[in-house]
């Protein structure tokens, strides 16, 4: 790993190049459920390290029609899989970081809108998919591909907004579910949803002091973030918290320097990559999440 406190940018977009060579590793076989979602998160990254060139956008958006579940009419990990929720968003994020919503065809697109409203329950939460799992998650997965989609509508978004309001906990944080313990994670989804749905204005001004309060409690002495107290810092909450503190105004109540030195030291600096935490294996996750912050 890496004790070098500057971003290696050409070793990580060579590592993220490198990602879909390996066909030959068990392990590319058994992450097939992240695929599109590991595609997204590497796009993302390259395009903030103005590199989007990098992926062939032709060959990506192919990828990404080839994992329609036409059976529910969404978008699943990869082809034959089934339609997720989270993975209908990763979808219609790559589409439209390529400027390619329009491959989608209006019949698609209608279909895609059922889908996702279609899994709206009575109270206002998400399931991901027909199994029946309600996490916040879904909440702001369903509304973010709705608004990129341009299909917001009050039908959905104020039950919605009622059902994010319920998970706020008296420390300040979010649940993934009414009394769900809070996570670094679930303050993102709810406060992003609130945002997309342009409902921030229905938490308090002490709501908001709280939730700073919270978020910004997440940073340890060594400078990296956690998801809930007594917990190990993380790369990837420095996309969670630093996210949620953003939509809320309050960047400035962590210590860059500290959490900028705990991401560098998380890079493997001879293939390039993230990891979690320092002297940790690298993953396109934790590569894609650092790069956004």
């Amino acid at each position: 790993m890496s004790g070098s406190l500057t971003l290696l940018k050409e070793k990580h977009i060579r590592y993220i190049e490198s990602l879909d060579t390996k066909k030959h590793n068990f392990e590319y076989w058994l992450t097939e459920h992240l695929r599109l979602n590991g595609i997204y998160w590497g796009l993302t990254a390259l395009c903030v390290l103005d590199s989007p060139e990098t992926f062939v956008k032709e060959e990506v958006i192919s990828f990404v029609l080839s994992c329609w579940d036409d059976k529910y009419g969404a978008f699943a990990p990869f082809p034959r899989h089934d339609a997720h929720l989270l993975t209908t968003l990763s979808a219609v994020q790559i589409l439209a970081t390529y400027d390619a919503l329009d491959v989608l065809g209006k019949d698609r697109k209608v279909r895609l809108i059922s889908f996702i409203r279609g899994n709206q329950l009575e109270d206002g939460s998400f399931q991901g998919d027909r199994f029946g799992e309600v996490d916040t998650r879904f909440v702001y997965t369903a509304l973010s591909a709705l608004s990129i989609l341009g299909e917001l509508t009050s039908e959905v978004v104020d039950p919605a907004v009622d059902f994010v309001l319920k998970c706020y906990n008296f420390d300040g944080g979010f649940g993934l579910c009414p009394n769900a313990e809070s996570h670094a994670a679930q303050a993102f989804t709810c406060l992003g949803a609130l945002a997309i749905a342009n409902k921030l204005d229905m938490l308090s001004d002490d709501q908001l002091e709280e939730i700073g309060w919270w978020l910004c409690e997440r940073q340890l002495p060594e400078g990296g973030l956690n998801g809930r107290p007594s917990k190990l810092p993380d790369v990837c909450y420095s996309w969670w918290v630093l996210s949620s503190l953003a939509i809320i105004g309050r960047l400035d109540w962590i210590n860059y320097e500290k959490l900028t030195e705990f991401i560098l030291k998380c890079q493997d600096e001879k293939k390039g990559g993230i990891s979690d935490r320092p002297e940790n294996e690298v993953d396109v996750f934790h590569t894609g999440v650092k790069s956004w912050r």
